[in-house]
């Protein structure tokens, strides 16, 4: 059956999933109703990779060339030793596109009517959206709706890994990552005439992460990253623990789907959190355009579950690699080996 008139979803959560699917939902002719806790967009964070992937489910939404326009493209990167020697550089076919979270939000936000979005209210209880013919729980690590469809036992546990992130003045044309033994640190583009990095360790639960820290651990690596260092504004350093998704049975429980952290939160190394997030949205607003919600819904866990499940494995599976403690030097060279031969 089509749904061609369009129905009325809750979505719960304001994040770059919840905004685009209301985006693309709306587009649809669905009424939305976003609920977000906090009581504005957040005003600062760091850049976010959109892989081509990302960009085409933004122009499915109606967002096309928004990204774009505002943020830095991107098709070029080297990974480097903590002594400044190259072990491979890279170009990739189509250019990401390097945009900060808060003008990520800020144009997904434009795209709404001011209603849709109510600030400041918390979710509902899910028995209390019984009046919406969907409810999409894109409320994050550490999601309400998720616990309220399969408990605490899926949710999140720790990958391993502290990771602190920031920005500094200046300008690069490109991506590097630094690898060392159990530890690396990033730097790339950012938009507005800004340095984007990002550092990551080998940690247990808890670990401290000040700024004290982090330059012990990177103070002694090559001239790009004591630059960075050097110029860092500790008001503008965030520091968190990284974590990640268990398998969960399902993506949709009854009117209820999980998409983006809240289904698959995974370790920031191939940059697709928040696209797969992205692609999430896209995917469940085309289907409920097209199908009744039982349908739309069942057809959304087969598309996702499983091509978000493996980039979870892939993904942690570069972060032991990247931050590796023993046998570095025949990773750096199988690294540098793959990168000549094309791979």
């Amino acid at each position: 059956m089509t749904r061609n008139n369009g129905g009325k979803a809750a979505i719960l959560g304001g994040g770059i999933g919840g905004l685009t699917a209301a985006n693309a939902l709306i587009r649809q002719g669905w009424h939305v109703d976003v609920f977000e806790r906090s009581p504005a967009l957040p005003p600062t964070g760091t850049a976010l990779g959109m892989w081509p992937a990302a960009l085409d489910a933004l122009a499915s939404a109606g967002l096309g060339g928004g990204v774009e326009r505002l943020g830095v493209a991107l098709d070029r990167g080297a990974i480097m030793r903590p002594d400044g020697r190259e072990l491979a550089r890279f170009r990739t076919r189509r250019p990401a596109v390097l945009l900060s979270r808060p003008a990520l939000l800020g144009l997904l936000a434009a795209g709404l009517p001011d209603e849709a979005v109510r600030l400041g209210r918390p979710a509902p209880p899910l028995t209390e959206l019984a009046g919406y013919d969907v409810v999409i729980g894109a409320d994050g690590l550490g999601s309400p709706t998720r616990d309220a469809l399969f408990g605490p036992d899926h949710r999140p546990v720790h990958a391993g890994i502290a990771a602190w992130r920031g920005w500094v003045d200046g300008t690069v044309d490109t991506a590097t990552e630094t690898w060392g033994a159990g530890a690396l640190f990033g730097i790339t583009p950012r938009e507005g005439g800004l340095i984007n990095w990002f550092a990551a360790v080998r940690a247990p639960a808890g670990t401290t992460g000040g700024v004290d820290d982090l330059v012990a651990r990177f103070g002694d690596w090559h001239p790009a990253v004591r630059d960075v260092l050097n110029r860092l504004d500790p008001a503008t350093v965030l520091h968190h623990e990284i974590y990640q998704s268990p398998p969960l049975p399902s993506y949709v429980r009854g009117n209820v789907a999980l998409l983006g952290d809240a289904a698959h939160a995974m370790t920031p190394n191939l940059g697709r959190g928040a696209c797969e997030a992205i692609v999430d949205a896209a995917t469940l607003a085309d289907l409920l355009a097209r199908f009744d919600v039982r349908d739309a819904l069942g057809r959304y866990d087969r598309a996702r579950r499983r091509a978000t499940r493996l980039l979870v494995r892939a993904s942690y599976a570069a972060s032991r690699v990247t931050t590796a403690e023993h046998w570095t030097g025949l990773r750096d060279a199988v690294v540098g080996l793959a990168t000549r031969r094309g791979a």
